[in-house]
């Protein structure tokens, strides 16, 4: 009887294939094909090991032989095989690429398959192929914005090392406010979510106001302070601080993280911080919002609580939004910065330099 080659695995090889083998997200060929060598490695022969997984033997001693002569790497993929030829020009696809990448179709902004199959005299589906194959998405887009604040790198290090190494006896909190939150009554009731049908909302609505949202988030825990007001001026604005000056105790330093907002800077607001030495503002770089942590909080309301409510008067709007931070509050769970300053300064200098070498800039 024919004896099959033994497999004996390092510690550090055994680990990786019981991960791949016991992985949720592992492609199923590489959970398989793990499974093979972890019980080959245990003495077991091919017909053995093709009766508890279901297979043929001759699989299993393809995939046996492959990590004996390739290691983990030989069963991640599959070997290179023959397969027909092209029929499209290599050319061809040249063409279609630097058409996608370089050049505007007539009378249009981007790229459709259409568009692009007629120019190149390719099929649609031959195009599409071609755009998967070299990750090209003319459909999309992204916006961005980037800072033109001379003072960008100074900020950036100051707001970025609160989040990162917090000042002892003090309290980081992220300040905003997400103003004009519309109180919208659907025209009509929608339908709810079921078997092969999304749940329905009509396009047009009734509008009983507005209200703003002012937030303070603590960056420690994830707590949030709020309150809801009508308008948001420097007056409505110095209220919120005198709401945080109250409810956080006298003996913490405040260090302040808010955006560029023209009633943040009210010479109001300045005479007042001026009597309040606790209070530290430090205001984010022009155009970077995304410093801002509350700024992440407000986007989870949108999606969870606003989007989608129904809501008959700015009383209902503003008891939903006050509901939800304190369901919030019941259960915090804190945003945790991962970014260095020095990683996001060379991401913006890349940034800088594409667009100062793109040919259209």
């Amino acid at each position: 009887m024919r004896v099959a080659a033994p497999i004996v695995l390092t510690d550090e090889q055994k680990s990786q294939l019981l991960a791949y083998s016991r992985g949720r997200k592992t492609p199923a060929r590489l959970v398989m094909r793990s499974r093979i060598v972890l019980l080959a490695a245990e003495g077991k022969q091919d017909v053995e090991i093709a009766r508890l997984l279901s297979l043929v033997p001759r699989s299993v001693a393809r995939w046996r032989a492959r990590f004996l002569r390739a290691d983990i790497a030989g069963l991640q993929q599959d070997a290179p095989r023959g397969g027909r030829p092209r029929t499209i020009p290599a050319e061809t696809v040249a063409l279609v690429i630097r058409k996608t990448t370089q050049e505007k179709p007539p009378q249009a902004t981007h790229w459709s398959t259409r568009l692009m199959a007629t120019a190149s005299g390719i099929s649609e589906a031959s195009v599409r192929r071609i755009w998967r194959a070299h990750g090209l998405k003319p459909h999309r887009v992204r916006s961005f914005k980037l800072s033109n604040d001379p003072q960008f790198a100074e900020k950036l290090h100051d707001i970025v090392g609160l989040y990162l190494n917090p000042p002892e006896h003090a309290l980081v909190l992220a300040l905003d406010e997400k103003s004009q939150i519309q109180a919208l009554d659907r025209t009509q009731p929608g339908l709810p979510l079921k078997k092969g049908r999304a749940q329905t909302l009509t396009h047009d609505y009734k509008r009983y106001g507005t209200t703003t949202l002012f937030a303070a988030l603590n960056t420690l825990n994830g707590k949030l302070l709020a309150t809801c007001m009508p308008r948001h001026r420097h007056q409505e604005w110095l209220k919120f601080l005198r709401m945080i000056d109250r409810q956080i105790p006298r003996q913490l330093a405040l260090h302040l993280i808010v955006d560029n907002y023209s009633t943040h800077k009210h010479p109001q607001v300045q005479r007042w911080a001026e009597g309040h030495k606790r209070f530290h503002f430090h205001f984010t770089p022009t155009s970077s919002s995304w410093l801002n942590m509350v700024e992440r909080f407000f986007r989870d309301l949108s999606q969870n609580q606003l989007r989608r409510g129904t809501f008959t008067s700015v009383s209902e709007l503003e008891h939903a939004i006050l509901a939800y931070i304190d369901q919030h509050n019941r259960a915090p769970k804190p945003f945790i910065w991962t970014a260095k300053a020095s990683d996001i300064l060379e991401k913006v200098k890349r940034a800088k330099a594409a667009i100062h070498n793109c040919p259209s800039a």
